[in-house]
């Protein structure tokens, strides 16, 4: 047991993590600027902060025996918004990070560091990074790979719903697949042949509780399975009263294609995911069903459609540097830090 500083772990990854790591006895505590959400009630210790301010950060860091950084700014749209903030959120905060913290850092990278390649992939395979978001996740795996004390995970494709209050990510592909065939009981699917490494997002918490208990460092890939956007879409199909699938040849500026193997976790972490594809539609079938969520359409959704406005808004360093100013000074006023669940 001991103290974990999860930054970033209002979101989509580090709800489901912070219920396991309390679970485990942990004394943890949430770092968070909540661009996503207006209040955070999980019955956990929480700091309202942006990674950028590293004078509040600091005091947090210098705490914990643990930390868990799932801050970033996450996809290739997100991204490609802002590419001066992108490094600075997703590569010169963790080259601070390693400057201040001599304890045990488990960093979230992305299987994307693999670009598109044929065959199976493993952590000594060529990379082959297509997107700002991958550059600065590869960048920063560098950085980690300089600390003595620190794992990097090199997540799958998520899916799947997290814990009871961190928000569904409707911009990752099985999640998608599933609301439209659901609503629409018909779907699009671009190519179909693209190969995904799948991962349930509560998985992710176990190979993070794993790596918190073992002296394993290095980089791990994390992956359940590999299928391709095709077989996602028909495994959707059969779990949703058979909805249609439209296949195109239109080109899709996403060119990803990759499979990985994740013996490594295996081997050396013990990781056995427990939830494969069809846990994942399934469950997000019912939340649609059960009309659980009143706006599917809400940009809060997508996190390029949510940071869109902002980014778009605010491109001068200096007008960015001012508006943040203020969101900042507003959201204070108006925020939830701590409730029972």
């Amino acid at each position: 047991m001991g103290r974990v500083l999860v930054v970033g772990g209002a979101g989509y990854v580090g709800g489901h993590l912070t219920d396991r790591l309390m679970e485990q006895g942990h004394k943890v505590t949430v770092y968070d600027l909540l661009l996503y959400e207006d209040v955070y009630l999980k019955d956990v210790d929480f700091v309202y902060g942006d990674i950028l301010d590293q004078d509040q950060l600091l005091d947090h860091v210098k705490r914990a025996d643990v930390v868990v950084w799932l801050a970033a700014l996450v996809g290739d749209g997100a991204c490609a918004l802002d590419e001066e903030l992108t490094v600075r959120i997703n590569v010169d905060s963790v080259r601070w990070l390693t400057s201040v913290f001599e304890g045990r850092i488990i960093f979230m990278s992305t299987c994307s560091v693999y670009g598109a390649q044929e065959g199976w992939l493993s952590e000594t395979s060529p990379l082959n990074p297509l997107s700002l978001y991958a550059r600065t996740k590869l960048e920063s795996e560098y950085i980690l790979m300089s600390h003595p004390n620190s794992v990097v995970f090199r997540l799958g494709t998520l899916f799947g719903l997290g814990d009871r209050f961190s928000r569904l990510r409707l911009d990752l592909v099985l999640n998608t697949l599933t609301v439209r065939a659901t609503l629409n009981r018909r779907m699009s699917v671009f190519g179909g042949q693209q190969y995904r490494p799948l991962l349930h997002v509560r998985d992710v918490a176990d190979a993070v509780i794993l790596a918190m208990g073992m002296d394993a460092n290095g980089i791990f890939d994390l992956v359940a399975e590999n299928v391709t956007i095709m077989q996602i879409a028909e495994a959707v199909q059969e779990q949703a009263c058979d909805a249609q699938i439209d296949v195109t040849d239109v080109p899709f500026q996403d060119t990803r294609n990759y499979r990985v193997l994740g013996e490594k976790a295996r081997h050396e972490l013990s990781f056995a995911p427990k939830l494969t594809m069809r846990d994942g539609i399934a469950e997000v079938k019912q939340l649609i069903e059960q009309g659980r969520i009143r706006d599917l359409t809400a940009s809060r959704f997508s996190n390029y459609l949510a940071l869109r406005p902002f980014l778009r808004e605010h491109q001068s360093p200096l007008g960015r540097e001012v508006h943040v100013a203020h969101q900042l000074a507003h959201h204070r006023t108006r925020r939830v830090t701590s409730a029972p669940t």
